[in-house]
């Protein structure tokens, strides 16, 4: 069951929203311009923030979705192992998914919505450090490294380093930041795109 819960979880993880309402939205594919990601932050450089706002719900709902799912139907006594692996797989789903030829998104939104799965109180202590972050810096990048690094100290002290939460958020943020390697560099070469900031397609 374990087994089918986290290929489920990577299938609905693999859903793109950003591509998904960029069509909807008659938008541009947002692998075709900013920073090629298809996620939120890149949707809202289009300028239309209603198609950015759904893609952000879309990615988080999916994950939570994946982990509710996995609490519902988990065998007697693994409930918190199989949203531990929902909430990765869901993650993984979405940074390289099946339906889009292994190449998605950075997972930020995906991530968030499995930490509100696992609790509301992690959730929000994410989601509050990137706003703060987000605010001061005005980078969507910055912010999310940082509430990556974030998240596991959070979830370590709610739960313990030996829990399933915290192995599920760790890994997630080791692969999240590590699909920020590009962002880490043009931060550091002062070069990294600012939030609000519209940009032009570039094919």
């Amino acid at each position: 069951m374990i087994t089918v819960i986290a290929i489920v979880s990577y299938l609905i993880g693999s859903v793109c929203f950003a591509v998904i309402m960029s069509r909807v939205f008659r938008l541009p594919d947002p692998r075709v311009y900013g920073s090629g990601n298809p996620g939120a932050i890149n949707v809202l450089r289009s300028g239309n923030k209603v198609a950015a706002m759904l893609t952000l719900l879309g990615d988080a709902l999916k994950s939570w979705l994946a982990v509710w799912l996995a609490q519902r139907f988990a065998p007697a006594g693994d409930a918190q192992l199989a949203m531990a692996i929902a909430g990765t797989f869901s993650v993984i789903g979405h940074m390289y998914p099946l339906f889009h030829h292994f190449q998605g998104g950075k997972g930020v939104a995906t991530a968030l919505g499995a930490l509100f799965g696992f609790s509301v109180y992690l959730g929000l202590g994410a989601i509050s450090m990137w706003i703060i972050i987000a605010v001061f810096f005005r980078m969507s990048s910055f912010a999310s490294i940082v509430s990556a690094l974030f998240a596991p100290f959070v979830t370590w002290m709610l739960f313990g380093v030996t829990h399933p939460f915290f192995a599920s958020v760790a890994l997630s943020a080791v692969l999240l930041i590590y699909r920020h390697r590009q962002n880490i560099k043009n931060i550091l070469a002062g070069t990294e795109s600012r939030l609000g900031q519209i940009v032009k397609p570039y094919v």
